[in-house]
């Protein structure tokens, strides 16, 4: 089985306050519809478990009721920080979860197709996440904005979601972030914890997350929204 944990329980700080970007109008779906209708219609994908802020539990549960969202095995309360929210999802999910596909719900343009790459990669492999290459010249700042050197941008990617995992390594990953109290901003550097290897499947797909205002103007854009 393969199961997905869509995280959208994030504070949105640079959305201002109050705001809840996940449940932000982008055309005629809020952004978490998106991401949730893109797994329902990814055939590689058979249980969603949705992950959001405690106070808009009984709006996801309408909304996926309102997009036809039949996949949905849970809808749980996130955590403080983006690994909390991630592990109850982990804690929600079927036990016959073989690869779980973690998805960052602010990155509405996934497409079902890419869902179905890094699941087939994570099959071969054990870990899989989707990713680019940087072509911007990169500077190393050590402190202010003083340039300490350029890194090499040739060994530089950059990571996004969905990262697909298998079920075990990944709640393994998470017991030693666990274990030894660290911070991580993504799902394979839990798994880099445990020096395992990590595949990035390349995509040149706009893939961006919604940060700002503008990244919703940008979002409309991708999706040829009117």
């Amino acid at each position: 089985m393969v199961t997905a944990v869509i995280v959208a329980a994030g504070k949105s700080d640079r959305m201002g306050a109050g705001t809840d970007k996940a449940f932000l109008s982008l055309g005629s779906r809020p952004v978490i519809a998106w991401s949730l209708l893109a797994f329902e219609h990814c055939p590689d994908v058979d249980q969603v478990v949705l992950v959001v802020r405690k106070d808009q539990q009984t709006a996801a549960k309408a909304l996926v009721r309102m997009f036809g969202v039949s996949k949905i095995h849970a809808i749980v309360p996130g955590g403080k920080e983006r690994q909390d929210s991630v592990m109850a999802g982990l804690k929600a999910m079927d036990s016959d979860t073989r690869i779980v596909v973690v998805h960052d719900g602010a990155r509405p343009c996934v497409k079902p197709e890419t869902i179905t790459e890094v699941v087939k990669l994570a099959r071969r492999t054990g870990a899989a996440v989707v990713g680019c290459r940087i072509w911007d010249t990169v500077k190393y700042v050590e402190k202010g904005a003083q340039v300490d050197h350029t890194e090499d941008r040739s060994k530089l990617w950059a990571v996004q979601t969905p990262q697909a995992f298998s079920a075990p390594l990944l709640a393994r990953a998470y017991a030693k972030v666990v274990e030894e109290k660290r911070t991580v901003t993504d799902d394979s550097a839990a798994v880099e914890l445990l020096g395992e290897p990590v595949k990035i499947y390349e995509s040149n797909a706009v893939n961006l997350k919604i940060t700002t205002v503008e990244d919703l103007q940008v979002a409309a854009g991708v999706l040829k929204i009117k």
